[in-house]
């Protein structure tokens, strides 16, 4: 994979991932304003320890969004290094294939299957 097709293939990434980011932190916003006008009295008001999970659940997939963009300027790092399509432990070839279907990817499939 070229330079050019590997930037391409990590901005499309971080499009989608800022997009979701985005549409998480609406979320998160649009349920600590509901909450606003609840009881604070979880022991009594059903709904709240049902809220205080939801919040909980977006703020994790948007950090975790967060976390993914973060991931993808890296790669994008490594793309103008000259050093993306090699793997951060064995130094070896990371498969094209592995690149398009995890951008951010840093180590190849054989090491990934060593980690487990």
């Amino acid at each position: 994979m070229d330079d050019h097709a590997a930037a391409d293939l990590i901005a499309r990434a971080r499009a989608e991932t800022a997009r979701l980011a985005g549409a998480l932190a609406r979320q998160r916003d649009g349920i600590v304003a509901a909450s606003e006008f609840t009881s604070n009295d979880d022991e009594h008001d059903p709904e709240g320890v049902t809220i205080a999970f939801e919040r909980a659940q977006v703020q994790a997939l948007l950090r975790q969004a967060q976390d993914d963009l973060a991931d993808l300027d890296r790669a994008l790092e490594r793309v103008r290094a000259g050093v993306y399509e090699t793997c951060e432990r064995c130094g070896g070839p990371i498969a094209e294939g592995r690149l398009v279907a995890l951008p951010a990817t840093r180590i190849c499939i054989t090491c990934a299957n060593k980690a487990r």
